[in-house]
């Protein structure tokens, strides 16, 4: 991957059916982000399993089942490159069972693209109290997140199809919960989508002529370039780790601030566990340097995988690495909880930690 072009990292959430696996492999596939063997191959399966319907989200969830059985995947497969960007999909589950896996997406990414179920009921549940699409957009306003994309999905499917007036009511609902949570509306593009149809997607739909803003692929291209604090000593939590055969021990993880080369010693909190940084990966193309924002992969030497852990920062051992802190200010953000937090407040309070 050259870097003529910015990177930037979405994350695609909203409850659970809205038609995020479809939408997201629906514009991956369209902006050459998968091989069309791979979808030839997966849509023959799909048929086969009377699944046709399905076929773009078939193929996410194809790729989910593979890389969960530990068949390595290329990560080529969650990219897509639009007119400006670079764009790295992050994997957000919609069930609640997966709040946490979600929690970890959200928080790497510049900016969340909200699918909305414009169906009647499917819209009604996700916004409900107990509804992904509120949760989902508070926990990406919370974790820092702050450029929204709207989709408003499956438009090929409201009654009467491609409803403008279903449409602009989702928009002002929306709107105000959004404006609650804390972003401003006027600054988010809600777009009127059928990601299996391919409305209003990459390029404009005669079904949707009403609507005069941007499509999905202009609304990315639309996004404000976050800034990258490269300048500031290297900071690398660590997302996961892998033994690769042929190759060793592998973190995984987002760049946050500062850069990450090969040669570089680097130190591992808390442990301080320190090694020497063999080689820097993103998107299986060996990368002379990683910036922040850039997703990567890196290989070290003699460190065993039971020595790294999820959570773990990564530092440069020669400037400023990253240290124990003896206290902290932290908020803290109740999602849901039965009955009144009153025991919770104080005995945070009597916490000798605090």
């Amino acid at each position: 991957m050259g870097k003529e072009k910015s990177h930037i990292n979405i994350v695609v959430i909203g409850h659970v059916d809205s038609g995020k696996s479809t939408t997201t492999g629906h514009l991956i596939y369209k902006l050459g982000g998968i091989d069309k063997r791979v979808i030839e191959r997966f849509e023959k399966e799909a048929a086969e399993m009377n699944k046709r319907s399905f076929k773009y989200a078939w193929v996410l969830d194809k790729l989910k089942a593979e890389r969960e059985r530990g068949i390595t995947i290329d990560i080529a497969l969650w990219k897509f490159e639009t007119t400006k960007y670079y764009c790295t999909v992050i994997d957000a589950p919609g069930h609640r069972d997966f709040i946490k896996n979600m929690i970890t997406g959200t928080s790497q990414a510049d900016c969340a693209v909200l699918i909305i179920d414009s169906t009647t009921g499917g819209f009604e549940a996700g916004i409900s109290k107990d509804g992904q699409t509120r949760e989902h957009a508070l926990l990406a306003f919370t974790l820092g997140v702050k450029q929204m994309i709207c989709c408003c999905n499956k438009m090929d499917a409201t009654t009467p199809k491609y409803s403008k007036a279903r449409y602009d009511e989702i928009v002002k609902e929306v709107s105000s919960y959004l404006k609650k949570v804390g972003y401003n509306p006027d600054k988010i593009a809600f777009v009127p989508i059928s990601g299996f149809e391919g409305d209003n997607m990459i390029e404009r739909s005669t079904n949707l002529d009403w609507y005069k803003g941007p499509t999905l692929l202009e609304a990315l291209d639309q996004i404000t370039e976050p800034k990258r604090p490269s300048d500031k000593p290297l900071r690398l939590p660590l997302q996961d780790v892998y033994k690769i055969g042929g190759i060793g021990t592998v973190p995984v993880g987002r760049v946050e601030t500062g850069v990450i080369k090969p040669g570089m010693v680097v130190t591992f909190g808390p442990t301080g566990l320190t090694t020497e940084v063999k080689s820097v990966e993103m998107h299986h193309e060996a990368l002379q340097e990683a910036l922040p924002g850039d997703n990567v992969g890196f290989n070290v030497k003699n460190v065993a995988v039971k020595d790294l852990k999820r959570g773990f920062v990564a530092s440069n051992s020669k400037d400023d690495p990253a240290k124990e802190a003896a206290s902290f200010t932290s908020q803290v953000i109740i999602m849901n909880h039965p009955g009144q937090i009153g025991v919770l407040a104080r005995s945070l309070r009597k916490s000798p930690s605090s």
